[in-house]
């Protein structure tokens, strides 16, 4: 099982993705100096494989390397936050 993960800057999401399909996405709105994650979604057929949390982290490493704040609207992208500490400093 190949996994990437990509910043699919026309739609405006991180997608996760399995063998070449997409298997999950963290939707976000950019602003000038902040990112605000609104929906993150593992589609049922990947679900229980650790996908979110992956693209996740991958998307909160992506913000910190580029500067931006991040506003966590996506309840699950909030309770990610809080579960890893090194991501808290980011929270805008």
């Amino acid at each position: 099982m190949a996994v990437e993960i990509v910043d699919n800057t026309t739609e405006s999401r991180f997608e996760i993705l399995v063998d070449g399909k997409v298997a999950g996405f963290a939707d976000y709105l950019l602003l000038p100096t902040k990112i605000v994650f609104t929906h993150t979604e593992v589609l049922p057929a990947y679900e229980g494989q650790g996908l979110a949390g992956k693209l996740v982290a991958h998307a909160l490493q992506a913000s910190a390397d580029t500067g931006l704040r991040v506003v966590p609207r996506c309840p699950y992208v909030a309770k990610y936050i809080q579960r890893h500490p090194e991501f808290q400093n980011l929270v805008d």
